[in-house]
Protein backbone atom coordinates (compact mmCIF):
# COMPACT_ATOMS: atom_id res chain seq x y z
CA UNK A 1 0.00 0.00 0.00
CA UNK A 2 2.33 2.20 0.97
CA UNK A 3 4.37 1.63 -2.44
CA UNK A 4 1.16 2.49 -4.27
CA UNK A 5 0.66 5.35 -2.39
CA UNK A 6 3.98 6.76 -3.24
CA UNK A 7 3.66 6.38 -6.90
CA UNK A 8 0.39 8.66 -6.44
CA UNK A 9 -2.40 6.20 -6.28
CA UNK A 10 -5.63 7.62 -4.63
CA UNK A 11 -7.62 4.86 -3.86
CA UNK A 12 -6.70 1.68 -2.38
CA UNK A 13 -9.17 -1.14 -2.74
CA UNK A 14 -9.05 -4.74 -1.11
CA UNK A 15 -10.63 -7.54 -3.29
CA UNK A 16 -10.60 -11.34 -3.48
CA UNK A 17 -13.02 -14.18 -3.55
CA UNK A 18 -13.42 -14.63 -0.36
CA UNK A 19 -12.54 -10.95 1.16
CA UNK A 20 -14.44 -11.11 3.98
CA UNK A 21 -12.90 -14.28 5.04
CA UNK A 22 -9.12 -12.82 5.28
CA UNK A 23 -7.35 -14.00 8.35
CA UNK A 24 -9.94 -16.83 8.78
CA UNK A 25 -7.81 -19.41 7.74
CA UNK A 26 -5.31 -17.83 10.97
CA UNK A 27 -7.57 -17.90 13.45
CA UNK A 28 -8.79 -14.33 13.45
CA UNK A 29 -11.97 -13.40 12.57
CA UNK A 30 -11.55 -10.28 12.57
CA UNK A 31 -8.88 -9.73 10.34
CA UNK A 32 -10.15 -7.80 7.48
CA UNK A 33 -11.47 -5.26 10.31
CA UNK A 34 -8.00 -5.11 11.52
CA UNK A 35 -6.52 -4.66 8.18
CA UNK A 36 -8.76 -1.81 7.39
CA UNK A 37 -7.99 -0.27 10.27
CA UNK A 38 -4.05 -0.74 10.23
CA UNK A 39 -4.26 0.50 7.07
CA UNK A 40 -6.55 3.79 7.89
CA UNK A 41 -3.89 4.32 10.99
CA UNK A 42 -0.99 3.65 9.03
CA UNK A 43 -0.58 5.59 5.52
CA UNK A 44 -2.00 8.82 4.29
CA UNK A 45 -5.14 6.79 1.54
CA UNK A 46 -7.41 9.18 0.82
CA UNK A 47 -9.63 6.90 -0.45
CA UNK A 48 -10.35 2.88 0.65
CA UNK A 49 -12.56 0.80 -1.07
CA UNK A 50 -13.83 -2.67 0.23
CA UNK A 51 -15.03 -5.00 -2.91
CA UNK A 52 -18.20 -7.52 -2.90
CA UNK A 53 -18.68 -9.44 0.60
CA UNK A 54 -20.57 -12.53 1.87
CA UNK A 55 -23.29 -11.64 4.78
CA UNK A 56 -21.79 -14.22 6.76
CA UNK A 57 -18.36 -13.03 6.77
CA UNK A 58 -20.24 -9.68 8.97
CA UNK A 59 -20.32 -8.71 12.57
CA UNK A 60 -22.22 -5.72 13.84
CA UNK A 61 -19.54 -3.64 14.67
CA UNK A 62 -18.20 -4.34 11.33
CA UNK A 63 -19.67 -1.15 9.88
CA UNK A 64 -17.93 1.03 12.05
CA UNK A 65 -15.53 1.19 9.79
CA UNK A 66 -17.24 3.60 7.62
CA UNK A 67 -17.60 6.33 10.53
CA UNK A 68 -13.94 7.21 8.64
CA UNK A 69 -14.70 9.32 5.87
CA UNK A 70 -11.49 7.61 4.04
CA UNK A 71 -13.85 4.58 3.67
CA UNK A 72 -15.94 4.59 0.55
CA UNK A 73 -19.79 4.54 1.41
CA UNK A 74 -20.25 1.90 -1.12
CA UNK A 75 -21.33 -1.65 0.25
CA UNK A 76 -21.50 -4.54 -2.11
CA UNK A 77 -23.29 -7.83 -0.54
CA UNK A 78 -24.80 -11.07 -2.96
CA UNK A 79 -28.23 -11.48 -2.31
CA UNK A 80 -28.49 -13.82 -4.73
CA UNK A 81 -32.01 -15.06 -3.43
CA UNK A 82 -34.85 -13.10 -1.26
CA UNK A 83 -36.43 -16.36 -0.94
CA UNK A 84 -34.83 -18.98 2.15
CA UNK A 85 -35.92 -21.44 0.61
CA UNK A 86 -34.12 -20.90 -2.26
CA UNK A 87 -30.93 -20.02 -0.75
CA UNK A 88 -31.07 -23.40 0.66
CA UNK A 89 -31.01 -24.73 -2.38
CA UNK A 90 -28.02 -22.42 -3.17
CA UNK A 91 -26.55 -23.23 0.04
CA UNK A 92 -25.96 -20.03 1.05
CA UNK A 93 -25.45 -19.47 4.72
CA UNK A 94 -28.04 -16.70 4.87
CA UNK A 95 -31.91 -15.97 5.63
CA UNK A 96 -33.81 -13.18 4.62
CA UNK A 97 -34.43 -11.61 7.89
CA UNK A 98 -30.69 -11.99 8.25
CA UNK A 99 -29.72 -9.90 5.37
CA UNK A 100 -32.17 -6.97 5.96
CA UNK A 101 -30.78 -7.18 9.35
CA UNK A 102 -27.71 -5.86 7.56
CA UNK A 103 -28.72 -3.59 5.16
CA UNK A 104 -30.19 -1.68 8.57
CA UNK A 105 -27.44 -1.27 10.27
CA UNK A 106 -25.12 -0.73 7.03
CA UNK A 107 -27.21 2.05 6.83
CA UNK A 108 -27.89 3.39 10.15
CA UNK A 109 -24.01 3.42 10.50
CA UNK A 110 -24.33 6.00 7.48
CA UNK A 111 -26.94 7.38 5.93
CA UNK A 112 -25.63 8.02 2.67
CA UNK A 113 -24.51 4.10 2.26
CA UNK A 114 -24.48 3.18 -1.35
CA UNK A 115 -25.78 -0.70 -1.34
CA UNK A 116 -25.27 -2.79 -4.15
CA UNK A 117 -25.83 -6.39 -4.97
CA UNK A 118 -25.71 -9.32 -7.17
CA UNK A 119 -29.31 -11.38 -7.96
CA UNK A 120 -29.97 -14.99 -9.84
CA UNK A 121 -33.17 -15.70 -11.53
CA UNK A 122 -34.25 -19.02 -12.37
CA UNK A 123 -32.16 -20.92 -10.02
CA UNK A 124 -33.74 -24.92 -9.88
CA UNK A 125 -36.86 -25.50 -8.07
CA UNK A 126 -37.40 -21.53 -8.10
CA UNK A 127 -41.20 -21.34 -8.26
CA UNK A 128 -43.56 -18.17 -8.92
CA UNK A 129 -43.88 -17.38 -5.57
CA UNK A 130 -40.16 -17.63 -4.42
CA UNK A 131 -39.09 -15.00 -7.13
CA UNK A 132 -41.87 -12.44 -6.32
CA UNK A 133 -39.90 -13.12 -2.72
CA UNK A 134 -36.78 -11.95 -4.25
CA UNK A 135 -38.53 -8.98 -6.28
CA UNK A 136 -40.19 -7.73 -3.15
CA UNK A 137 -36.92 -7.92 -1.17
CA UNK A 138 -35.36 -5.63 -4.06
CA UNK A 139 -37.50 -3.35 -3.89
CA UNK A 140 -38.15 -3.40 -0.66
CA UNK A 141 -33.86 -2.59 -0.11
CA UNK A 142 -34.17 -0.30 -3.29
CA UNK A 143 -30.20 -1.28 -4.48
CA UNK A 144 -28.36 1.85 -5.94
CA UNK A 145 -26.71 -0.64 -8.13
CA UNK A 146 -27.22 -4.59 -8.73
CA UNK A 147 -25.70 -7.15 -11.15
CA UNK A 148 -28.43 -9.52 -12.51
CA UNK A 149 -28.13 -12.94 -13.80
CA UNK A 150 -30.65 -16.02 -15.48
CA UNK A 151 -29.62 -19.03 -13.77
CA UNK A 152 -27.46 -21.17 -16.10
CA UNK A 153 -26.41 -24.70 -15.30
CA UNK A 154 -23.03 -25.98 -15.40
CA UNK A 155 -22.21 -29.59 -16.12
CA UNK A 156 -20.60 -31.50 -13.19
CA UNK A 157 -22.26 -28.79 -10.43
CA UNK A 158 -24.86 -30.26 -7.56
CA UNK A 159 -26.94 -27.72 -9.24
CA UNK A 160 -27.11 -28.97 -12.87
CA UNK A 161 -27.74 -31.92 -11.31
CA UNK A 162 -31.22 -30.59 -9.48
CA UNK A 163 -34.67 -31.30 -10.59
CA UNK A 164 -37.51 -28.53 -11.79
CA UNK A 165 -35.07 -26.70 -14.18
CA UNK A 166 -36.71 -23.44 -14.88
CA UNK A 167 -37.81 -23.20 -18.60
CA UNK A 168 -35.69 -21.06 -20.32
CA UNK A 169 -38.72 -18.52 -21.73
CA UNK A 170 -39.57 -18.01 -17.49
CA UNK A 171 -36.14 -16.81 -16.33
CA UNK A 172 -36.49 -14.32 -18.74
CA UNK A 173 -39.39 -12.78 -18.19
CA UNK A 174 -38.25 -13.26 -14.58
CA UNK A 175 -35.24 -10.98 -15.61
CA UNK A 176 -37.03 -8.62 -17.38
CA UNK A 177 -39.59 -7.71 -14.53
CA UNK A 178 -36.27 -7.79 -11.72
CA UNK A 179 -34.33 -5.31 -14.06
CA UNK A 180 -37.07 -3.17 -14.16
CA UNK A 181 -36.92 -2.72 -10.21
CA UNK A 182 -33.55 -2.89 -10.26
CA UNK A 183 -33.30 0.34 -12.82
CA UNK A 184 -35.73 1.82 -10.78
CA UNK A 185 -33.86 1.70 -7.36
CA UNK A 186 -30.24 2.89 -9.68
CA UNK A 187 -32.01 5.77 -11.31
CA UNK A 188 -33.47 7.19 -8.08
CA UNK A 189 -30.16 6.84 -6.45
CA UNK A 190 -28.75 8.93 -9.13
CA UNK A 191 -31.30 11.26 -9.08
CA UNK A 192 -30.89 12.06 -5.61
CA UNK A 193 -27.20 12.66 -6.31
CA UNK A 194 -28.51 15.83 -8.36
CA UNK A 195 -27.60 18.39 -6.79
CA UNK A 196 -24.58 17.68 -4.08
CA UNK A 197 -20.92 17.82 -4.41
CA UNK A 198 -19.30 14.82 -4.57
CA UNK A 199 -15.34 13.40 -4.53
CA UNK A 200 -14.53 12.13 -7.89
CA UNK A 201 -11.29 10.64 -8.29
CA UNK A 202 -10.82 11.33 -12.10
CA UNK A 203 -8.58 8.37 -13.74
CA UNK A 204 -9.01 8.30 -17.98
CA UNK A 205 -9.85 10.86 -20.65
CA UNK A 206 -13.62 11.15 -21.16
CA UNK A 207 -15.01 10.11 -24.95
CA UNK A 208 -15.18 13.63 -25.72
CA UNK A 209 -12.22 16.41 -26.02
CA UNK A 210 -11.54 18.22 -22.74
CA UNK A 211 -13.78 15.83 -20.68
CA UNK A 212 -12.73 13.89 -18.05
CA UNK A 213 -14.26 10.52 -16.80
CA UNK A 214 -14.00 9.19 -12.92
CA UNK A 215 -15.63 7.60 -9.72
CA UNK A 216 -17.53 8.43 -7.05
CA UNK A 217 -17.55 7.73 -3.15
CA UNK A 218 -20.33 4.79 -4.45
CA UNK A 219 -18.44 3.81 -7.67
CA UNK A 220 -20.96 5.79 -10.03
CA UNK A 221 -19.38 6.93 -13.27
CA UNK A 222 -19.08 10.95 -13.48
CA UNK A 223 -18.31 13.14 -16.56
CA UNK A 224 -16.77 17.04 -16.08
CA UNK A 225 -15.43 18.99 -18.15
CA UNK A 226 -11.38 19.25 -17.15
CA UNK A 227 -8.41 19.75 -18.08
CA UNK A 228 -6.21 16.27 -18.67
CA UNK A 229 -3.20 17.38 -15.77
CA UNK A 230 -6.33 16.73 -13.40
CA UNK A 231 -6.50 13.66 -14.30
CA UNK A 232 -5.65 11.13 -10.97
CA UNK A 233 -6.66 13.52 -8.69
CA UNK A 234 -9.88 13.70 -6.66
CA UNK A 235 -11.86 16.83 -7.46
CA UNK A 236 -14.95 18.18 -5.74
CA UNK A 237 -17.85 18.27 -8.24
CA UNK A 238 -20.90 19.37 -8.40
CA UNK A 239 -23.85 17.01 -9.84
CA UNK A 240 -25.61 18.39 -12.06
CA UNK A 241 -27.58 15.67 -14.16
CA UNK A 242 -27.91 11.95 -13.49
CA UNK A 243 -28.42 9.40 -16.10
CA UNK A 244 -29.08 5.71 -15.31
CA UNK A 245 -25.65 4.66 -15.98
CA UNK A 246 -23.66 7.92 -15.16
CA UNK A 247 -23.35 11.78 -13.49
CA UNK A 248 -22.59 14.36 -15.11
CA UNK A 249 -20.91 17.76 -13.17
CA UNK A 250 -18.65 20.39 -13.38
CA UNK A 251 -15.20 20.66 -11.15
CA UNK A 252 -16.05 22.88 -7.87
CA UNK A 253 -13.41 25.26 -8.15
CA UNK A 254 -14.19 25.63 -11.82
CA UNK A 255 -17.87 26.91 -12.30
CA UNK A 256 -17.16 28.04 -15.90
CA UNK A 257 -16.82 24.53 -16.94
CA UNK A 258 -20.69 24.35 -17.31
CA UNK A 259 -22.45 20.31 -16.66
CA UNK A 260 -24.99 21.48 -19.54
CA UNK A 261 -22.52 20.49 -21.88
CA UNK A 262 -22.16 17.05 -20.38
CA UNK A 263 -24.96 14.01 -20.91
CA UNK A 264 -24.68 11.58 -18.82
CA UNK A 265 -24.37 8.15 -20.61
CA UNK A 266 -27.22 6.19 -21.47
CA UNK A 267 -28.70 2.66 -20.20
CA UNK A 268 -27.00 0.34 -22.59
CA UNK A 269 -29.24 -2.07 -24.09
CA UNK A 270 -31.87 -3.94 -21.38
CA UNK A 271 -29.67 -4.10 -18.99
CA UNK A 272 -27.08 -1.29 -18.87
CA UNK A 273 -23.58 -1.68 -17.31
CA UNK A 274 -24.85 -3.71 -14.66
CA UNK A 275 -26.42 -6.49 -16.53
CA UNK A 276 -24.90 -9.93 -17.12
CA UNK A 277 -27.09 -12.50 -18.99
CA UNK A 278 -25.99 -15.69 -17.26
CA UNK A 279 -24.87 -16.70 -13.93
CA UNK A 280 -23.16 -20.11 -13.68
CA UNK A 281 -22.30 -20.74 -9.59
Amino acid sequence: VHLLLAMGYQEIVLTGVHLGSYGHDLGDPLGLMQLVQTILAETDAPRLRLSSLEPWDLTPDFFDLWQNSRVCRHLHLPLQSGCDATLRRMARRTTQAQFSALMREARQCSGEMCITSDVIVGFPGETQAEFEATAAMVERIGYAQAYSFKYSPRPGTPAAELGEQVPEEVKAERLAHLQALIHKGQDDFNAACVGRTLAVLLDRKGREAGQLGGRSPYLQAVHVRAPEALTGTIQQVQIRAAGPNSLAGEIASHPDRRADKERPEPRKGDGGGYRREDARP
